[in-house]
């Protein structure tokens, strides 16, 4: 089902989980991601959405760079790559979320997350619901 568009209830769950790749690479709105998971959340419940954190770049990119080697994925287009945003050339695209970013997508909620960087890899967005 789509993320923007989750096929459950208002309410429905303690706990909504999206890492790393569901708001950093597949193709959907991140605000719509963030409200849906907080619609489907019970009040007390929370929401964690996940990004890579920027210190890890270098390794991800160069994980990137050999799933493309390897045919998994297109040919990293290097001149649009850059800045926390991974490009292929077959239209695949990867990004990085910022803590400024998670910021913004919460502006609207009526409650403030933490938003925490763990193990110098990921960045949390922990929404209280």
């Amino acid at each position: 089902m789509s993320a923007e568009r989750i096929g459950f209830v208002d309410r429905a769950f303690d706990l909504v989980l999206c890492i790393q790749n569901g708001i950093s690479a597949f193709k959907v709105d991140a605000r719509a991601l963030v409200d849906e998971a907080v619609r489907v959340t019970r009040p007390g419940g929370r929401v964690l959405v996940s990004s890579y954190a920027p210190k890890i770049w270098e390794a991800r990119l160069g994980w990137f760079r050999a799933q493309a080697a390897a045919g998994l994925v297109g040919e990293i287009d290097e001149t649009a790559t850059g800045g926390g945003v991974i490009v292929c050339r077959d239209g695949f695209t990867a990004r990085t979320v910022t803590e400024a970013e998670f910021t913004s997508l919460t502006a609207h909620l009526q409650t403030r997350p933490a938003i925490h960087e763990v193990a110098e890899s990921s960045v949390f967005c922990e929404i209280h619901v």
